[in-house]
């Protein structure tokens, strides 16, 4: 089949298939602070690596009915910090309960029945009980334009000024997978769990002679 993605109805199917192609997307849990103090923690699927060095992250925000910036995105860009913390497939649900559109006053890591953690560069809490996280200082937001009339996407941009690594996902100096298992988003309401892989040899190894750059 073919459509065109600028014609909303133009894949004739149930539902947009768009988001079940661009798939697994790793999940962004951001926690953040308001300007007031107030703990905040959101998940985010349009979230990556950038590059590196500098270690670049970013999560995607779109507007919500009622606030043109979501609480993640309008805190990291007024305190100028925020975490990204892992998701492991035990942490499934608490999750899925922080993606709630709650006020803003609401803790949401509290209301899931988390434990902050002090970080180590930033002032936003870690979810003690993910196994990584990526402390972050905002770098800037990119605004972006959405087909939807006065409405706009937010791509926040930050450099990691910190990793915290659990020793139970490591084996042999590595991080693991197996023990990791993260949680990604896949399209419609689906997720998946990331629980295997497999390895490649160098480029070098492949074609004699080829020099290439990493990625």
């Amino acid at each position: 089949m073919f459509y065109d993605p600028r014609d909303p109805k133009g894949h004739g199917l149930p539902h947009d298939p768009f988001k079940s192609l661009i798939a697994p997307r790793p999940i962004g849990w951001i926690s953040t602070l308001s300007d007031d103090g107030k703990v905040n923690l959101a998940p985010y699927s349009f979230f990556n690596a950038v590059c590196y060095p500098p270690y670049i992250v970013m999560f995607s925000s779109s507007e919500l009915v009622d606030d043109p910036r979501k609480h993640s995105r309008r805190n990291a860009e007024d305190t100028g910090e925020f975490v990204c913390n892992l998701v492991s497939a035990e942490l499934t649900d608490a999750m899925h309960m922080t993606a709630a559109h709650v006020d803003r006053d609401v803790d949401e890591l509290a209301m899931a029945g988390l434990t902050t953690e002090p970080s180590v560069t930033v002032k936003p809490p870690r979810v003690r009980e993910s196994p990584a996280h990526l402390e972050c200082r905002y770098m800037q937001t990119v605004i972006l334009e959405s087909d939807t009339p006065g409405s706009t996407h937010g791509v926040v941009f930050g450099e990691v000024t910190g990793i915290h690594i659990s020793d139970t996902v490591m084996t042999d100096g590595l991080v693991d997978i197996t023990k990791l298992r993260p949680v990604a988003r896949l399209g419609y309401r689906d997720y998946t769990i990331v629980e295997d892989g497999f390895s490649k040899p160098s480029y070098d190894s492949m074609v004699p002679g080829l020099v290439k750059e990493s990625s």
